[in-house]
């Protein structure tokens, strides 16, 4: 333990997702220690995002517009959409330039430990979409991407089930990527192999 405020910096940095109490502390100490490190920039920048970044009133995805970028491109296949767990895993799919549709992002995955159902995440939203989307728009496939671990195939075997109640066909991604992985740390060439192979869900 530090007395006051360092301690205070490295459990703040301890808060944060996959940092532990040791890479806490080598990170805070790496900001007291270097004096090249622009601490008002990094303050400035966590500012902006808090003040600029949004949801993406569409899908989901993150976006500094009320649009995202790939939900406001004319060029991406509209009938097709890739739903996702987080916006970190639209990121996955678009470095393999597989998919040119669109993508809805759940918020996370179904949890019941955690006490996340599916009211929970963005299904609602989801199934609003499906039901809007008529005529040349009408979706033709729904690609369940969510992360090959507990969470992610109880959402996908949740989502299956209400997605073929109203008649739109499903498919899930093939196999390639390792269970109780995530999307994000998948290379390209795994993610684009699960990809072309994703199957119909029955």
């Amino acid at each position: 333990m530090y007395d006051g405020i360092v301690q205070d910096l490295i459990d703040e940095f301890g808060r944060l997702p996959g940092i532990g109490p040791k890479s806490a502390q080598r990170i805070a100490f790496h900001i007291l220690q270097t004096q090249s490190f622009d601490v008002s920039k990094l303050a400035e920048l966590l500012t902006e995002v808090r003040e600029r970044v949004r949801f993406c009133e569409v899908c989901g995805n993150i976006t500094e517009q009320t649009r995202c970028s790939i939900c406001s491109d004319a060029r991406r296949d509209h009938t097709l959409i890739c739903v996702v767990e987080e916006p970190k895993d639209v990121v996955a799919i678009e470095r393999t330039r597989q998919f040119r549709g669109l993508y809805h992002v759940l918020g996370g995955a179904i949890s019941p430990i955690d006490g996340i159902g599916p009211d929970d995440l963005s299904i609602p939203a989801l199934m609003r979409r499906l039901g809007e989307a008529t005529g040349d728009d009408r979706i033709r496939e729904v690609i369940i991407a969510t992360d090959p671990n507990l969470e992610g195939e109880a959402t996908a075997a949740y989502l299956s089930r209400l997605l073929t109640s109203i008649d739109v066909p499903v498919s899930r991604l093939a196999s390639g990527l390792p269970v109780g992985g995530d999307l994000e740390f998948a290379d390209e060439v795994t993610l684009g192999r699960a990809f072309e192979g994703r199957r119909v869900v029955e």
